[in-house]
């Protein structure tokens, strides 16, 4: 009997994994937040932050933006960390706290803010999850 020393690293198709669901999270939070600036914006809310309007395609550019910052963190825990899921989840729910933060001290109407913070807590609960799933723990 022979034995065979597998070279390939064990991290390599997590990584690959956690990259190919978090490229679909992505997409799916971007067409989200979209959706709720759209029908917040229908509803009568104001899309104006500084007396210039926010375009709802400007909605799913900044996720898809932030959110693949999110996948990059997360593939690099996946390769380097020792409880990736666990320290992702944490980074992320910390990083999502702070991007309130601009939020309430804009130039804005509070309906606006509240519908900016909205948006923030619709991508994270759809990336999040997603990506940390796939994250060894």
């Amino acid at each position: 009997m022979t034995a065979t020393a597998n070279t390939t690293p064990a991290t390599a198709s997590t990584v690959g994994t956690v990259i190919r669901t978090g490229a679909a999270a992505t997409v799916a939070a971007s067409l989200a937040t979209m959706a709720v600036a759209a029908a917040g914006n229908l509803a009568g809310i104001s899309l104006d932050m500084g007396g210039a309007p926010i375009p709802v395609t400007g909605f799913g550019v900044l996720t898809a933006v932030f959110s693949l910052i999110g996948v990059v963190i997360a593939a690099l825990l996946a390769r380097f960390a020792r409880r990736a899921r666990r320290t992702f989840v944490r980074t992320t729910v910390l990083l999502t706290a702070l991007s309130l933060v601009p939020d309430v001290i804009a130039d804005a109407a509070t309906a606006t803010k509240a519908l900016l913070m909205l948006t923030h807590l619709v991508a994270a609960v759809i990336v999040i999850p997603a990506v940390a799933r796939r994250l060894a723990a």
